[in-house]
């Protein structure tokens, strides 16, 4: 059953140079390592207070991960301007896996945040709006845990070539964990046809990368998975991960 929390922040575990150490050795050993070997050390190394994020374009890092501790936290977050394709996707998963689904709200909804900003502020000002109802909402939500497990792939941008299985992530001063960063786009495909992973049905119709409905567009097949991601605006990354 998915739960809508406004999550108060718990006190970590370890302090930030015990965890930048953890890191580096993490990162050398688990280098070359298969994805459920990274999620393993990562479930083991810090329980329950890990947590998985999914954007719902499809549940690979969600599959990986459940298998591996059932019950884990999924977070979501729900932007409020989501197609309904992804709402049912975060639905279908909740139901098909073992995870505890936690739908994270950002702290204005979409009338007040144009009653306050203005109506489409998505179109005026796209970094502010992915700050307003993606990044900052995931910000205090991830003040729950000690590490994040991400779906981050180095094919997917510029931004991500240099990602590593394990990271320090200095932002927020936490461990992330990208267990299918080496993987190819086609290592993904047959992944999910050879597990019957859920996908996102917008995926079938043209939409390889998902975001906002609003700043979400079909692409043209061969183009750039992520060219239908904020188009004509140079936009490549809402600032999750950049």
């Amino acid at each position: 059953m998915t739960v809508a929390l406004d999550l108060g922040a718990q006190p970590r575990t370890e302090d930030a140079e015990q965890m930048r150490t953890l890191v580096e050795r993490a990162a050398a050993d688990l280098a070359d390592a298969p994805a459920e070997e990274v999620i393993r050390w990562a479930t083991d190394t810090f329980g329950d207070r890990i947590c998985v994020t999914s954007s719902m374009t499809d549940a690979v890092i969600i599959h990986l991960a459940s298998a591996i501790k059932p019950g884990i936290d999924v977070v979501f977050l729900d932007t409020g301007y989501h197609f309904a394709e992804t709402i049912g996707t975060r639905d279908a998963v909740d139901v098909v896996y073992p995870v505890r689904m936690l739908n994270i709200t950002p702290s204005r909804t979409v009338a007040e945040q144009d009653a306050e900003l203005g109506p489409r502020l998505y179109g005026r000002n796209p970094d502010l709006c992915c700050y307003l109802r993606k990044v900052e909402p995931l910000e205090r939500a991830l003040k729950n845990y000690d590490a994040w497990i991400t779906g981050v792939r180095r094919d997917e941008t510029n931004s991500r070539r240099e990602s590593r299985v394990v990271e320090w992530d200095d932002r927020r001063e936490m461990v992330k964990v990208n267990p299918i960063a080496g993987w190819t786009s086609k290592e993904v495909d047959d992944f999910i046809a050879e597990n019957s992973v859920l996908v996102n049905p917008l995926v079938y119709d043209g939409y390889p990368s998902i975001g906002c409905a609003t700043c979400t567009l079909r692409v043209e097949p061969g183009a750039d998975p992520r060219s239908g991601r904020w188009a004509g605006t140079g936009k490549t990354e809402c600032g999750i991960h950049a």
